[in-house]
């Protein structure tokens, strides 16, 4: 080997040996972890842009409830767990205003969501972590006698009396989602949503779809469908079971087929549907 040829093999391995740390840092810097994009919550709406099929994650300080417009649902699946929402684009859309509700006594937080279509060379988004000021936080309860104030909030859930807790219901099936009102010591529960023979006669069809309990109260909302070609006239004395409060949201049904054919009925109990049924 000549001289010119020995520079040469020193040259290369010297420029091999450069690449080496330069792949292996390429490699590491690809692996890491999602560093979340953190925005403080100042009552600005928050943009969030998705990725067509890919899923987005974004973190609350607490667990939250969104309200999806019906123009969006066709477009995006969410999903709300222990304060986090799981957003995944079906199709691309605008930006859409979205509100999101904290489920303790915090903010209602403003989203501007929106989705492109994905490319090959797209790079996946980061989750997105919300945070409060500390002024916006909710006073912890650093006290001995926690209990004993949680005790005081199971008192006022049950005193809940039957025309909040069907006021309570209504809202929650009826109202616009940024007017529905918060009730302390009220909770959602399962409920199956099978027919049921609730009304003598046999004329209406009752469906329960959703229910509630405060303290030892419950509250049922059941769908009422008038399945006959003539108007019923509903009578909470024609009503199985036992309740101790029965509401019409309407009490006349017209004609199957009919705009106004069905209803609901808020059924206040002391014990859970299936039971007081």
């Amino acid at each position: 080997m000549n001289s010119r040829d020995f520079f040469v093999s020193l040259s290369l391995i010297a420029l091999i040996g450069l690449c080496f740390p330069l792949l292996s840092f390429a490699q590491v810097d690809d692996a890491a972890p999602n560093i979340p994009e953190r925005v403080v919550w100042n009552k600005a709406p928050i943009a969030i842009p998705l990725v067509v099929g890919e899923e987005r994650l974004v973190h609350f300080p607490d667990s939250v409830s969104i309200g999806l417009p019906q123009s969006l649902t066709p477009l995006l699946r969410s999903q709300s767990i222990n304060g986090t929402l799981y957003l995944l684009a079906r199709q691309a859309f605008e930006p859409t205003r979205v509100m999101v509700r904290s489920e303790i006594d915090g903010p209602i937080y403003v989203l501007d969501i929106s989705a492109a279509p994905g490319g090959s060379d797209s790079r996946s988004l980061s989750d997105v972590q919300v945070l409060l000021q500390a002024s916006q936080k909710p006073p912890q309860d650093l006290s001995e006698d926690a209990g004993a104030d949680r005790s005081t909030s199971d008192n006022r859930s049950q005193s809940v009396g039957y025309a909040a807790l069907t006021r309570y219901a209504a809202q929650q099936l009826y109202a616009p989602t940024r007017l529905i009102p918060r009730q302390p010591g009220v909770v959602a529960i399962p409920v199956n949503p099978e027919p049921v023979d609730l009304v003598l006669g046999g004329k209406i069809e009752a469906v329960p779809i959703a229910a509630w309990k405060a303290g030892l109260r419950y509250v049922t909302a059941v769908k009422l469908i008038n399945r006959t070609q003539s108007p019923v006239v509903l009578d909470p004395r024609e009503l199985r079971g036992s309740w101790l409060a029965a509401t019409f949201q309407h009490n006349r049904l017209l004609p199957a087929g009919s705009e106004a054919d069905t209803t609901a009925v808020y059924l206040v109990s002391d014990r859970r549907f299936d039971a007081a049924f």
